[in-house]
């Protein structure tokens, strides 16, 4: 049995420049806070429920990270870009891409540079759907931040930016 004593010290990388304890705790906080909300999909479900045709919520998850791939033409969406974006397997994400395109949301085209691969695209359907959950999340995030200064918004829009390329390019 290890006591406390001889248990090994915590990992602990070296930044440029240490970083509260406080300033941890409460990002800590407020991120689990998020993810149960997230969990919840307490967003997703009224994104979904005032779409102007039902979805289904793996659906809008899929539509939105075709939506964001298309965003990027260095990269192909394909069902694995949809299995990173969501964080899944691929299998599963191969399941949920075929209901997005079952459902008429989503296309597959062969890929112009490899005729073997099949790429996504957004039908008009899906254009109009993630245009739709675009606008109920930014009504929502704008009812959020009703009432702080401008330049608030903005330095919340530009941190929060940055935490979450953060979260893209540093591994636990």
């Amino acid at each position: 049995m290890t006591t406390p004593a001889q248990a090994p010290p915590a990992r602990v990388r070296e930044t440029a420049s240490p970083v509260d304890e406080d300033v941890l705790t409460a990002i800590e906080t407020a991120m689990v806070r998020i993810r149960r909300r997230q969990s919840r999909r307490s967003l997703a479900r009224p994104v979904a429920e005032e779409m102007p045709e039902p979805i289904d919520l793996n659906t809008l998850a899929v539509i939105d990270a075709v939506d964001e791939g298309a965003a990027r033409p260095d990269q192909p969406v394909t069902v694995g870009f949809v299995a990173d974006r969501l964080a899944i397997d691929p299998s599963r994400a191969s399941r949920l891409v075929t209901a997005a395109v079952k459902s008429g949301h989503v296309l597959r085209v062969a890929s112009q540079e490899d005729g073997r691969r099949s790429c996504l695209e957004l039908t008009d359907t899906g254009r109009a759907a993630v245009s739709a959950a675009h606008h109920t999340r930014q009504q929502f995030y704008a009812r959020l931040l009703e009432g702080w200064p401008e330049e608030e918004q903005r330095e919340f829009a530009r941190l929060l930016d940055k935490f979450v390329h953060s979260l893209d390019t540093v591994r636990p």
